[in-house]
Formats: C-alpha cells, sequence, structure tokens
C-alpha cells in the first residue's frame, strides 16, 4: 500500500469512526507511529481532518459567515418552526416561570409560541424577541441593557453583563452559530459571546437550540461547552461523532 491509498484510509477511517488513534492506525498499516503522526499532519494541513493529541478527528465544517436578522428569519423557518415547538414541550411553562431568551431567529420563533396567562417573566437580549412579547398579556418582559449589534438586534457589554450577575432563572434558552464536539457552542462575536456565556451562568437548565446547518461550525468565540448544555433540540439526526460526544456530556439530544 502506498503512501495515498494509505491517507486515504485513514480520512475514511477517520469520517466513519469519529475518531482515531495514532497506534492503532500504526498497527492497522503496519507501520511506525511515527509515519502515521506525519500521515496525520500532512492531512491536517490539506483540510482532510483535524489532529489531536494521540490521533485524529473529523475536520470541522467551515463557519459560514454571519447574516443579519432579516435574511435569517427567513432561512431554515420550517426546521427553526419545529426546533421550537419542540423546546416549548421541553420547557413545560408553568405559571411565574423565569426564562432567559438568547437572541437569535429560533429563540424568536419559540417566544412566538410562549402562551399567555401564565404570568410568565422573560428576560431577554434581543430587541426582535422584546418586541414580539411587549404586547402580550401575562409575560412580563425585561430586556438587558447594553449597546446593540445592528447584526443580531443583541444588547450587549458591561451593562448586559451586570445585569446576568445578579439572576437566577429557571432556564436559559440559547441559540449559537456553530457547535462541535471540540470547541463547544460558538459565535463570531466576542462581545454577544460574553452575554451568552453568562446567560449560560444564569440558568438552573441550559436548552441549546440549533438547526442542522449549525452543526459541525466552529467560530471564532466559544461561549460554553457541551457540557453546559442540559439540552440540544435540532431538526435532523446529529453525525455519530459529536451524537458520542454528547452521550459523556451528559447532555439529552432531541430531534423536531
Amino acid at each position: 500500500m502506498n503512501v495515498e491509498q494509505r491517507q486515504a484510509g485513514i480520512v475514511a477511517a477517520v469520517a466513519r469512526e469519529g475518531r482515531v488513534h495514532v497506534t492503532e492506525l500504526a498497527t492497522r498499516y503496519g507501520v511506525t507511529v511515527e509515519t502515521i503522526r506525519r500521515d496525520l499532519g500532512a492531512l491536517d494541513r490539506a483540510g482532510a481532518l483535524r489532529k489531536v493529541h494521540g490521533g485524529a478527528v473529523p475536520a470541522p465544517v467551515s463557519a459560514s459567515p454571519e447574516t443579519g436578522v432579516a435574511e435569517r428569519e427567513l432561512a431554515d423557518a420550517p426546521a427553526k418552526a419545529a426546533i421550537a415547538a419542540a423546546a416549548l414541550d421541553a420547557l413545560e411553562p408553568g405559571r411565574g416561570m423565569s426564562l432567559l431568551l438568547d437572541a437569535g431567529t429560533t429563540t424568536a420563533a419559540l417566544a412566538r409560541l410562549l402562551p399567555t396567562g401564565l404570568d410568565l417573566r422573560v428576560i431577554t437580549d434581543s430587541l426582535l424577541i422584546a418586541s414580539l412579547l411587549a404586547p402580550r398579556e401575562g409575560i412580563s418582559v425585561r430586556v438587558l441593557g447594553g449597546q446593540v449589534r445592528g447584526m443580531t438586534q443583541a444588547a450587549v457589554g458591561p451593562e448586559a453583563l451586570d445585569a446576568l450577575a445578579h439572576l437566577r432563572a429557571d432556564a436559559t434558552v440559547l441559540g449559537a452559530n456553530g457547535i462541535s464536539a471540540e470547541h463547544g457552542l460558538s459565535t463570531p462575536d466576542p462581545d454577544e459571546a460574553a452575554v451568552k456565556r453568562a446567560m449560560v451562568g444564569a440558568g438552573r437548565r441550559v436548552l441549546a437550540l440549533a438547526d442542522a446547518s449549525k452543526i459541525g461550525q466552529e467560530h471564532l468565540v466559544s461561549f460554553a461547552d457541551t457540557a453546559d448544555v442540559d439540552l440540544l433540540i435540532t431538526n435532523a439526526p446529529l453525525p455519530d461523532s459529536l451524537a458520542s460526544h454528547l452521550s459523556t456530556t451528559g447532555t439529552e439530544v432531541r430531534i423536531a
């Protein structure tokens, strides 16, 4: 077997198994550990996989550029509606329940479904969500202060972080631009990531809502480990490698 055949086999094994180990590959192909390490280095540089300590894992999906709220409202709307319905079912809103709702179009889809008449208390960094809920009877809305990002209509900065430091909500519902085993939940903007991170710490229960296009993506700033998430709701089965990882962190996964 030549180098090209061996490396092609390694890439296929990573795709099939999710993670491969240097020593196992060396035994499988009858070569030295140093040879396999060179193979993995070359394949990592080519973007075919990601070299990690002791082996390799699949290369992350290239991160899509961040888009504005208006464009994202139109993208994958049926999937977001299904995810939102599953999130409502998982939350089982009760009288006086307090919710931290993160900015995002999938979390906004959930906001549209929240029932009236239960005296729900919603705290959000999203101007979009606040405007959706403000006219609704039986739902009190508090908007976190700070500078508003035009791209996402989310409040960011020290005012929002200070407010979150003093809150403890029944549940936090997050959006994310990307989710992977290695990078956790991520987003392109450091200021927005800081608010999301504080929301994670302020919720007794943490739900993440992410359509299938976000799975496997990695953006600049990680704001939560997958272990921080109690429930991930998406709309398609996860890759085996991520599903296996989440089973070790105790994260429940629901497919809407």
